[in-house]
């Protein structure tokens, strides 16, 4: 119920907040609820991540691209994701969110959020996305990218994220397939 809220606010706030580029940055605004928190009185390391789904929200909110997006039926998934933690957020704390597109390869976005507060840093993640039309089909990011106006310049991936990317995928590959269970 705690992330419907805010999901609603954010919806709200986006009409009256400044428009953005779509490769961001976005900047959302937070406080720490009572029901973010762990058994350690901070806000729990899965709820980052579904603040972070709102930072992306917001940021295609702002830009106008979910507008375009849902026009064609297209949606966005996660695919892949990691964090770092430096410092906790206690109860009632206020952090801005910093939504980001790093850039995209073939398949896949590849989006950075990035967690302040009191000025300084407690959370950074990326965050893989690939877009998919209602009948499953793949979109490829220069689809998406065709859809904003004017050109746009293709940011350059920092290699890491693209080895994360490879070893993730070679991974996945080499797990076993599941096993029938019926025998």
């Amino acid at each position: 119920m705690n992330m419907l809220l805010r999901l609603l606010l954010v919806v709200l706030k986006s009409t009256f907040r400044p428009r953005v580029d779509p490769l961001g940055p976005c900047t959302t605004n937070f406080r720490v609820s009572p029901t973010d928190l762990d058994l350690l009185g901070h806000m729990n390391n899965g709820v980052y991540f579904s603040v972070f789904d709102l930072g992306r929200i917001d940021l295609m909110l702002r830009s106008g691209l979910l507008r375009l997006m849902r026009s064609r039926g297209w949606h966005a998934v996660v695919t892949n994701e990691t964090g770092s933690f430096r410092r906790p957020l206690r109860p009632f704390r206020a952090f801005t969110l910093r939504t980001r597109i790093l850039g995209w390869d073939e398949q896949h976005f590849y989006l950075e959020h990035r967690v302040t507060s009191e000025g300084r840093s407690t959370t950074t993640a990326v965050i893989q996305l690939r877009f998919l039309a209602r009948d499953g089909e793949k979109i490829t990011p220069e689809r998406i990218v065709g859809l904003l106006p004017g050109p746009v310049r293709r940011p350059e991936l920092p290699p890491w994220v693209l080895e994360w990317s490879k070893a993730s995928y070679e991974h996945r590959a080499a797990e076993p397939a599941p096993r029938d269970s019926d025998g």
